[in-house]
């Protein structure tokens, strides 16, 4: 890399960005065409394309973070408002959703029997499995808080045992999710009530299971002796994005498995 006469964060050309693009183009078109032919090769190679993507991206990040000297401060600085406006954008992302339900909840049509839910719609009951979502979500919040203060206070082994524990509950969270997503009685194509439910449940359930991927890439840094309590931006704003799932899951199960049932 060339010597810059500037203290932001410049990044070194690489095809990840390129790959990444090529790898969601598969998905989703894979996914089209298993609907369509039930033949799922496109969609799993570009599954395994975007798993290498990742990989190979945050191994370069890793890099860039601690041997290379980057980001300074300005460059952190930065990276933390990009932060902050994703979480604000992902904030009106979800809203959209809430202000769909809301919508045909409080005002029903009258394709819906001018009721709420409608009839011959089955609700899940929100006091058994998602009772217990909401509580290791949580739990999970809790044990990310104590994770980070514990790295602020130079318990790195504490650090290292409180973010563990949020990863496994992460992935508990996702494996529960899944099989009632699974075996729920209805799809996304049986009226407002069921999509105004599925689609918010299943980008709620996607950022969890980003989020426990980041997080794990985290674990890899204390463990190895890369992150200090200066130098944890990356943590830092997975843990952030980990308390807005947190957030996000409340009103979920406030406004659409409890009140909406």
């Amino acid at each position: 890399m060339a010597h810059q006469a500037h203290a932001y964060h410049m990044l070194n050309p690489n095809p990840w960005p390129l790959t990444g693009a090529v790898a969601a183009l598969l998905m989703t078109s894979g996914l089209e065409i298993w609907f369509h032919f039930h033949s799922t090769t496109t969609m799993t190679l570009g599954l395994a394309l975007l798993i290498l993507t990742m990989l190979q991206w945050w191994r370069d990040i890793v890099w860039e973070w601690t041997f290379s000297g980057h980001p300074t401060p300005p460059g952190q600085k930065g990276l933390r408002y990009g932060m902050i406006l994703f979480i604000t954008s992902q904030v009106f992302f979800f809203l959209g959703f809430f202000w769909a339900f809301y919508h045909s909840s409080l005002v029903p049509f009258p394709e819906l029997g001018w009721c709420w839910p409608p009839m011959g719609i089955c609700t899940l009951d929100p006091f058994e499995v998602n009772l217990l979502n909401t509580a290791d979500l949580l739990a999970s919040g809790v044990s990310n808080t104590w994770s980070y203060h514990s790295l602020m206070e130079g318990e790195r082994s504490q650090a290292i045992q409180a973010l563990t524990l949020t990863i496994l509950m992460g992935i508990y969270i996702t494996a529960l999710q899944a099989m009632q997503y699974y075996e729920a009685p209805f799809t996304t194509v049986d009226g407002a009530n069921r999509s105004t439910f599925k689609v918010p449940f299943c980008l709620q359930r996607l950022r969890v299971s980003d989020d426990s991927s980041l997080l794990a890439m985290c674990l890899l840094r204390p463990v190895q002796y890369y992150v200090t309590s200066e130098h944890h931006l990356a943590f830092a704003a997975a843990s952030w994005h980990w308390h807005f799932v947190d957030v996000v899951w409340l009103f979920l199960y406030v406004s659409i498995y409890w009140w909406g049932s």
